[in-house]
């Protein structure tokens, strides 16, 4: 049995000051990871000085640096890839991406609800296919369980990794490790305490890890 991983995503907020590193680095001492999602809080840009400065961080700990949704700002700052978070038109976003970085970096997207979407993007070269909870969604238990679906589906079919974002909390985390996806996105921001970063991550990767001892 293939355990979950855990995939950090961390929103970088800029009112964390000088410290806002120990939130990163209380995560990365609670749990391995392979990769580390840098996304800006809605609405604002990443601030290419802070996150260069992450980039390296990761790198010289051999951890995947990914780029929210700039594949310019990816091939700037020679991280390891893009994420792309849903979209409408995701095959001409994953082209534009793939088109900038090309085939030596990564590029994850994804597919929302869609299982054509999802075919589609992992026929057209995507490296992981990615389900989550697009913000605007009101009813977040009904989505939950379709994401739960579309992510069995996927592990029971495809050999292209699969990660779900966007958990709720420690339980849905484990429900959808159960469900056979490769990673579990845990998210975590710069301003957060580095006992509150440690303590979310610890509680996911012990949820994921009885739920694949469960399966």
């Amino acid at each position: 049995m293939i355990p979950t991983e855990l995939y950090l995503v961390l929103e970088i907020d800029e009112k964390a000051g000088a410290n806002s590193n120990a939130a990163l680095e209380a995560a990365l001492s609670s749990a391995p990871f392979a990769s580390v999602l840098i996304t800006a809080i809605a609405g604002r840009p990443l601030a290419v000085p802070r996150v260069n400065s992450i980039v390296e961080q990761l790198q010289t700990k051999n951890i995947a640096a990914m780029i929210a949704n700039d594949a310019n700002l990816a091939r700037q700052l020679r991280a390891d890839g893009v994420h792309l978070t849903w979209s409408k038109d995701q095959a001409e976003r994953f082209a534009e991406a793939r088109e900038i970085l090309g085939e030596r970096f990564l590029v994850g997207v994804d597919a929302g609800r869609s299982r054509d979407d999802a075919m589609t993007l992992a026929e057209a070269g995507a490296d992981y296919i990615a389900f989550g909870i697009p913000p605007h969604v009101e009813d977040r238990v009904s989505a939950a369980g379709r994401q739960e679906d579309l992510v069995s589906w996927w592990s029971e079919l495809f050999q292209i990794p699969c990660v779900a974002f966007d958990a709720a909390d420690a339980g849905a985390a484990a429900r959808l490790a159960g469900a056979g996806a490769d990673f579990v996105a845990v998210k975590v921001k710069t301003s957060d305490a580095p006992d509150t970063a440690r303590e979310q991550v610890k509680l996911f990767a012990a949820a994921v890890k009885a739920a694949k001892e469960i399966v």
